[in-house]
């Protein structure tokens, strides 16, 4: 019998819409997860709903709404839009977000029902780390166990260091090199510290030293700050920008607890200080433009950069559904279907 094969992309989510109540609804569910508010369920339980959605919410909804489209969350339409691209009839992709919809449990049961029997999983995240990678990863597991346990699968690893991805990323970003910025700034999502550590295996190496992330170690493997460090020095080589050109911070961080550092909003106030007057930015750790990208770098970044003495910003749209990023994919699925053996008869 012939196996059917299918693709599933994976990534973060959105609320429903811009209402107080979706995006209450969505903030508790992503911050419920154990691997996102790694604190024991109870005390995770007072923290969000008793510090962070009473008044949260609201604020979130407003920034939600500035960039929200006459579509929808320009994450699920930009990520509908590459899930068309690679649809086709022999082997259909599918699209599930982590938290919200369309929801991984309702996609798993539609590829259930399709009949396929192969299964490329996609998880749209360049870089490791628990939050991200890792909990999409194992939600995702769990579902197909429950409802398709006959699947086989195939998990794409992270793509951090990827030629394509990597080349991808040149393609998009050389055309704004023509407006002569002083500084193409590398902003990532920032994680807890605490996070670099529990995911190292040896407990021994991250950010145990300033030079960890340069001396090679298997932690590495797991190590997002690492990841996102060869993603833009690999990146800046390939677009031939010197040590001075370009730089690396972190940000969307949350709380008090020690973040991965330098933070990106800090960075923005102080480098019309140190002479840089014209920025890009981009944030590789995003494929798909999404509030991050959109509202606290494009807006607020933008706004807090200029006041602070800049005089021109601008942030490099993700990857998006841009061919050289569709093309990526297209060939991953490609390699990954032809390398699909038949079940026997």
């Amino acid at each position: 019998m012939a196996q059917k094969t299918g693709v599933l992309l994976l990534n973060l989510g959105s609320p429903a819409s811009t209402s107080v109540s979706d995006v209450r609804d969505y903030l508790r569910e992503f911050l419920m997860d154990e691997r996102v508010l790694d604190a024991p369920a109870p005390i995770r339980w007072v923290v969000v709903n008793g510090f962070i959605l009473p008044s949260r919410p609201k604020n979130s909804a407003a920034a939600y709404e500035r960039v929200w489209t006459d579509e929808g969350s320009p994450l699920i339409v930009k990520s509908e839009k590459v899930r068309e691209l690679l649809d086709r009839e022999d082997c259909p992709t599918f699209l599930a977000m982590n938290y919200g919809e369309p929801s991984i449990a309702n996609e798993v049961q539609k590829i259930k029902n399709e009949g396929i029997t192969r299964l490329f999983i996609m998880p749209q995240y360049p870089h490791y780390a628990m939050s991200s990678y890792e909990t999409v990863v194992v939600k995702t597991m769990k579902t197909l166990r429950e409802i398709a346990p006959g699947i086989q699968t195939t998990l794409l690893q992270p793509f951090y260091q990827d030629d394509d991805y990597l080349g991808a990323l040149e393609t998009v970003i050389r055309p704004y090199l023509q407006k002569n910025p002083d500084l193409v700034l590398f902003s990532f999502h920032g994680i807890p510290e605490r996070h670099l550590r529990k995911t190292d295996p040896s407990h021994a190496h991250c950010l145990e030293s300033a030079d960890c992330c340069e001396n090679c170690h298997p932690a590495h493997s797991t190590c997002y700050r690492h990841q996102c460090f060869q993603t833009a020095h690999k990146t800046a080589a390939r677009l031939g920008l010197s040590k001075e050109q370009y730089s690396i911070s972190f940000q969307s961080r949350l709380g008090r607890d020690p973040w991965l550092k330098p933070y990106t909003d800090k960075k923005l106030e102080e480098l019309p200080k140190l002479g840089v007057k014209r920025l890009l930015v981009i944030c590789p750790a995003f494929v798909t433009d999404c509030l991050e990208t959109l509202e606290e770098i494009s807006m607020e970044g933008k706004e807090s950069f200029l006041e602070s003495g800049g005089e021109f910003f601008e942030q490099i749209p993700c990857l998006n559904d841009h061919p050289a990023w569709v093309e990526v994919l297209r060939k991953r699925i490609d390699t990954w279907a032809d390398s699909t053996q038949p079940l026997s008869a």
